[in-house]
């Protein structure tokens, strides 16, 4: 049996798998890694199943210990990476023998990293996952110093390659795509045209619910009547009264009171989860065509 054992957390890790899907009708969201694209990167890394439990580091500042021989993977954010204080690369994968101390220092680039051990993390799964859910409390509890957490079977081929090149540094702005609607009707013309034409600020009130945007001005509504809660989904651009915009993440709400004014294409959210506070966004719309009949 191996197992990793913290030694440090950082300011926040959590397990996270691909999340829980199916069970909105009852009012649990889906949750998962923040990052989807950077999670199956680990997994692909030490040829993981993608449903494998990583580790799911906001910031940085991990350390864990190896018992027994693991493989392991870290992508996502750009920390330095070390091993018995050695550097190491992310985006490969990393053997560790029993006692090796495998570190991750504070992201010089990105929000969220992902630290993948083959076979996964064998946490024990609720509703079908084993990811956190910050917002409705299922899963297992935030990683803690002292936890040992163990390798599971969730291993399948050995991959081809032990490398993933790493993904482009963000443009700053950073231009993501979007879909207006569906209530973009319930704000002024110029307010839609604001999303659109200013530049947008990510502020410090973000986390793996959703972040906030901060711009030159509020956005206004046209519509003033109450509206009923309506469902809600990842990539949502919620506006609640104060005019500045929220982008729902991987824990958001299953149902939302706010108009959704427009929604950022799935495969921008991957970027969306590791913007910092202070980086700065554009809204660019994308008008899908009609389905032929």
């Amino acid at each position: 049996m191996a197992w990793l054992e913290v030694v440090r957390t950082g300011p926040f890790t959590t397990v996270q798998d691909r999340g829980r899907p199916g069970y909105a009708s009852i009012g649990v969201g889906e949750s998962g890694a923040a990052d989807r694209e950077a999670h199956d990167s680990a997994n692909r890394l030490v040829g993981n199943h993608s449903g494998a439990a990583t580790l799911e580091v906001t910031l940085g500042g991990l350390a864990v210990r190896a018992t027994g021989t693991v493989s392991v993977a870290v992508t996502g954010a750009r920390n330095p990476v070390t091993v018995n204080s050695e550097p190491r690369p992310d985006y490969t994968m990393l053997h560790l023998n029993t006692g090796d101390l495998l570190e991750i220092a504070f992201a010089t680039e990105g929000l969220r990293s992902y630290v993948a051990v083959r076979g996964g993390f064998d946490v024990p799964a609720v509703m079908g996952s084993r990811s956190t859910d910050t917002l409705s409390g299922l899963g297992p509890d935030p990683v803690a110093e002292g936890d040992r957490l163990l390798v599971g079977a969730d291993a399948g081929d050995w991959p081809a390659d032990e490398i993933i090149p790493p993904p482009v540094t963000p443009e700053d702005p950073l231009t993501m795509r979007v879909r207006l609607g569906p209530r973009d009707d319930w704000f002024t013309p110029a307010s839609v045209d604001a999303l659109l034409r200013e530049t947008w600020t990510v502020s410090s009130d973000t986390n793996r619910v959703g972040a906030r945007f901060e711009g030159p001005g509020a956005l206004h509504r046209s519509v003033r009547d109450e509206m009923p809660s309506e469902a809600m989904v990842a990539g949502a651009l919620q506006v609640p009264p104060n005019g500045q915009p929220i982008l729902f993440l991987a824990d958001h709400p299953v149902t939302g009171g706010y108009p959704v004014i427009a929604v950022v294409a799935e495969a921008d959210l991957p970027m969306a989860a590791q913007l910092r506070p202070g980086h700065r966004v554009r809204f660019h719309r994308v008008v899908t065509s009609p389905i032929p009949k």
